[in-house]
């Protein structure tokens, strides 16, 4: 697993629960706060691979789930995605395999940053419209 992402209400107490109760390192916190291009959240690292990303949410904010093809009034819950790393040289077979298997990839290949730097990543849905995120570094 490379990163979790958490929709939460208030980002600095989400900060607050993770680095200051439970002892996680805070990563990208003030070029979130300042508002910094390219960085919509702020992250805490679990460790050496993985992170969890913590994205503000306006309170009643609901996030409606636009991606997922034929299903209607699904609403995001606290979870907004989970990412898998396959192997670099596995990139390409994953995406052949998923498209012959009948799976829409709606996003990517795209570059994206992740708990161990920059990499490219593919977005699908499974069958219950989670979000997964495939990348290979």
């Amino acid at each position: 697993m490379d990163h979790i992402v958490l929709n939460v209400m208030d980002v600095d107490r989400s900060l607050d629960f993770y680095s200051g109760i439970l002892g996680l390192k805070g990563e990208r916190v003030e070029e979130f706060r300042s508002g910094a291009p390219g960085v919509p959240f702020a992250s805490v690292r679990l460790n050496e691979h993985t992170l969890i990303d913590l994205f503000p949410i306006k309170p009643g904010e609901e996030i409606p789930l636009s991606v997922a093809e034929g299903i209607r009034g699904k609403v995001r819950g606290n979870l907004e995605h989970f990412c898998l790393v396959v192997e670099k040289g596995n990139f390409e077979e994953s995406i052949a395999v998923l498209k012959e298997r009948g799976v829409n990839i709606h996003r990517g290949p795209i570059s994206r940053w992740g708990a161990q730097g920059r990499t490219m990543s593919i977005y699908f849905l499974d069958p219950d419209g989670n979000e997964v995120e495939i990348r290979a570094y």
